[in-house]
């Protein structure tokens, strides 16, 4: 197995040879058959391993047993101490989850710290197969039967090709020690019931099963590889990216055969599952939208927009005198003067008569109206936007001046004429837009 593993590293994972990496190992078997072969090929590499705190005394003997290992090697150790539980509880995630995100996090913080070149694991081909069979379970797409990846840009997974049998055979004959976790025997955790229960039936339905299921998953991983090529062609040729917000044209997207797999491949890198909610989004009204727990997807005319979820800001922001500058949600400087001299969409001249302070910045609500300058009589905010043929995204992120909730200005965009200059105005404000 060494020369195999020798072999493999040679042709697929080169930077495993020219740079240092960081070995996660947990005590098992297959983390300590990892380790004794990259000890064995002298790669430079150093050991992490997380304790969660999860088997009582069980979990500190496998701390401990690394570390002690590792010294006998004069190989670098890191160790860490997880409060699962309380993870567990205050983010209402599984067992599994919560230690895959906290190990993963230490595993990104010890890169960026030391400047290693990757996170190398002892995934191997047995938990590929019950990777492939958890997510056959749960419903997937290609993505998920072609399996984990052997690389990715932090991550490299070179015991892949190997099976749990030949794993263990290695061990034994170089007699190698390593820890059992208690928990792997648990039939209530659904990767310990596949492996216990679902697997060796498969492997007495036909013995080289997993042999047969390796060759399956290369020609999936090939044929996702066509499929992601294909699906970033069409993605670049219909997302149009302005500024922070997407456009994809509807009647392109609709176009697409078939329709509801195009859907899934070129919306689920933004996290989004409610495939039907999306569909139905495309013959919806303008100010539909879907969320993701990154973006969202808002029907607008002709166009689906995608957006990234942005933090909420606060609604309302005061100016409290004139000569004075509001710095957020956007630069305004505010002065007196003395005369009316450039113009544009950035500068505001008013009455100082007309204003009540404190002044408000504010988002526009259902109702709101004023009269635009320019024209007769009042008109709603929402006829302004549509005749002005502003996008959903673009009338949520509009910024309104406002004196005792009287609209002032619709900022960049329009005045109202309550607050104009006339001939009987002595004492001037000038409001412009900081660029």
């Amino acid at each position: 197995m060494l020369e195999a593993f020798e072999n493999h590293i040679q042709t697929e994972f080169p930077n495993l040879k020219e740079h240092a990496f960081l070995l996660a190992c947990s005590g098992g078997v297959d983390s300590m058959v990892l380790l004794d072969l990259c000890f064995r090929l002298k790669l430079n590499f150093s050991v992490a391993h997380c304790n969660f705190k999860l088997r009582g005394t069980e979990s500190d003997e496998d701390a401990s047993f690394v570390e002690e290992h590792c010294n006998e090697l004069n190989v670098k150790n890191y160790t860490t101490d997880f409060n699962t539980v309380d993870y567990v509880d205050a983010n209402k995630a599984s067992i599994q989850m919560a230690a895959r995100e906290m190990r993963y996090a230490w595993f990104k913080e010890l890169l960026a710290k030391h400047k290693y070149n990757c996170v190398v694991t002892a995934h191997q081909a047995n938990d590929q197969l019950e990777t492939f069979l958890i997510n056959l379970s749960r419903g997937t797409g290609i993505d998920g039967l072609a399996g984990i990846p052997s690389k990715t840009a932090t991550i490299s997974r070179p015991l892949l090709p190997f099976s749990r049998a030949q794993i263990l055979a290695y061990a034994h004959t170089k007699k190698l020690r390593w820890r059992e976790d208690s928990s792997n025997t648990e039939v209530k955790y659904l990767r310990n019931k596949i492996r216990h229960k679902i697997v060796p039936l498969l492997k007495e339905l036909h013995p080289s099963f997993l042999d047969n299921f390796q060759n399956t998953q290369s020609y999936l991983s090939e044929t996702s590889t066509i499929s992601k090529n294909h699906i970033d062609a069409v993605r670049n040729r219909l997302f149009i990216t302005e500024n922070d917000t997407t456009l994809i044209s509807t009647k392109e997207l609709l176009a697409l055969k078939p329709l509801k797999g195009y859907l899934y491949a070129l919306f689920k890198p933004y996290h989004f599952n409610a495939w039907k909610d999306i569909l139905n989004l495309l013959a919806g009204m303008s100010g539909k939208e879907v969320v993701s727990k990154t973006h969202r997807l808002l029907k607008d005319r002709d166009h689906l927009l995608l957006q990234k979820l942005a933090p909420e800001v606060s609604k309302t922001f005061k100016i409290q005198r004139s000569d004075t500058e509001l710095k957020e949600p956007i630069g305004i400087k505010i002065r007196a003067v003395d005369t009316v001299a450039e113009t544009g969409k950035h500068i505001l001249y008013v009455d100082q008569k007309t204003l009540k302070y404190p002044l408000v910045v504010r988002k526009w609500k259902k109702g709101d109206y004023f009269y635009p300058f320019g024209m007769q009589g009042k008109k709603k905010l929402s006829k302004f936007f549509k005749d002005e043929k502003m996008s959903v995204i673009a009338k949520e992120n509009q910024w309104l001046l406002v004196s005792d909730d009287t609209i002032v200005w619709v900022i960049g965009k329009r005045a109202d004429d309550r607050f104009r200059i006339t001939e009987t105005t002595k004492d001037t404000i000038k409001f412009t837009i900081e660029k």
